[in-house]
């Protein structure tokens, strides 16, 4: 089995949702199917309908969930001794060499990524580029809008 790499915070986020979907969607979801049926012809029930693809959407993410949180790699950034390296975890702080913004990102598992919250996938563009690198490096990112040159201004592991 492969394993897949995830923060500490990442994996309990998983595990949460799974817990809340099995005990609180799923139930809520049979009630509603339950109600729609004692509400008649079942062919012109929109709400019948309705519960049914909300139910399918449920059983297949906690089919998706029970298959990959055992192949879980649970990594605390905290407990990483990787110096000002860029490793898995990392939060990092870039300058863009030709404007001078900053920009702070955290790398993280490919199940937690969230970039309104900066958190970018090990496996995305940027992540690839800082991975391996120091503090002080600097590093090039082959984005769609096309290359971005960033300083590595700080690596943290929080």
């Amino acid at each position: 089995m492969e394993r897949i790499p995830i923060t500490v915070a990442g994996a309990e986020k998983l595990k949460a949702e799974l817990d809340h979907l099995r005990r609180v969607d799923r139930p809520e979801v049979v009630a509603a199917i339950e109600e729609a049926r004692s509400k008649g012809d079942l062919s012109e029930n929109a709400e019948y309908d309705a519960a049914r693809e909300k139910q399918s959407f449920i059983e297949g993410r906690i089919a998706l969930l029970e298959g990959r949180i055992p192949a879980l790699q649970v990594i605390d950034p905290k407990t990483l001794n990787a110096g000002s390296k860029v490793v898995f975890g990392a939060t990092v702080t870039l300058v863009d060499v030709e404007t001078d913004k900053q920009v702070t990102y955290q790398v993280v598992g490919v199940d937690e990524t969230d970039i309104e919250h900066n958190k970018v996938s090990v496996s995305s563009p940027i992540a690839r580029a800082l991975i391996g690198k120091s503090e002080g490096d600097e590093v090039v990112v082959h984005a769609p809008r096309g290359d971005i040159d960033y300083e590595i201004l700080s690596v943290r592991y929080i």
